[in-house]
């Protein structure tokens, strides 16, 4: 795994599109700034040539919570095991397969907590595709068979003490209470950023802590 700067990688990313699509896998803890990475290198990468990268989310197959209720895995949403990963190793191949037409792709919502179906066009003059979650490089069932969809894999690397440090400020800012806060660190989000941490295949490359991001 080589380490790289955010400024190395976005030219790295721009110098190496040209006509085939490529999809870039960008992975991390919760709380890593997986989505602030991503924004930030498509927004660099569209001003040099306007309209050729996009950002997918993997946070757009969460489960919805009327499922995860009924399989009492409410508690632990952001687990693995409450993504759709077929679905989302379904848009991957489409994706790759159907880059000469446009795409519809969810969209998670934070501030209802509830993905968004088509709410992001993916069209054919996209070459650049930034996939950003937590589990992209996960070494189980399922998510293995992610990985022959990327050209290139990123991993973010953040101490354990900044992501836990984010996640508290995260559920602050949403106004959760101490007692429920608490609950919802110790009780999953500690133990998905474990997940990432313990059980991700190695990246191409890495980046380390930037800025304050978060996701």
């Amino acid at each position: 795994m080589r380490e790289i700067g955010r400024a190395a990688l976005a030219e790295c990313l721009f110098r190496e599109q040209g006509g085939t699509r490529r999809l870039v896998a960008i992975a991390g803890a919760p709380g890593s700034g997986k989505s602030t990475l991503a924004d930030r290198l498509c927004g660099e990468i569209n001003a040099r040539r306007p309209g050729i990268a996009a950002v997918l989310p993997m946070d757009g197959y969460h489960f919805d919570d009327m499922v995860l209720e009924a399989r009492g895995d409410r508690a632990r949403k952001g687990a693995p095991f409450t993504f759709d990963v077929g679905g989302f190793r379904a848009m991957l191949a489409r994706l790759r397969d159907e880059a000469d037409r446009t795409v519809a792709v969810p969209v998670f919502d934070r501030s209802i907590e509830i993905a968004r179906a088509g709410a992001r066009l993916i069209g054919p003059e996209v070459r650049l595709i930034l996939v950003e979650g937590n589990y992209l490089l996960l070494d189980r069932d399922l998510w293995r068979e992610l990985g022959p969809f990327f050209d290139l894999t990123v991993f973010l690397d953040v101490p354990r003490e900044v992501l836990h440090t984010r996640l508290r400020r995260r559920w602050e800012r949403f106004g959760m209470p101490p007692e429920t806060m608490r609950r919802q660190l110790e009780g999953n989000d500690f133990v998905n950023i474990e997940t990432v941490l313990t059980e991700s295949l190695p990246a191409d490359l890495m980046v380390r802590a930037i800025g304050s991001g978060e996701s």
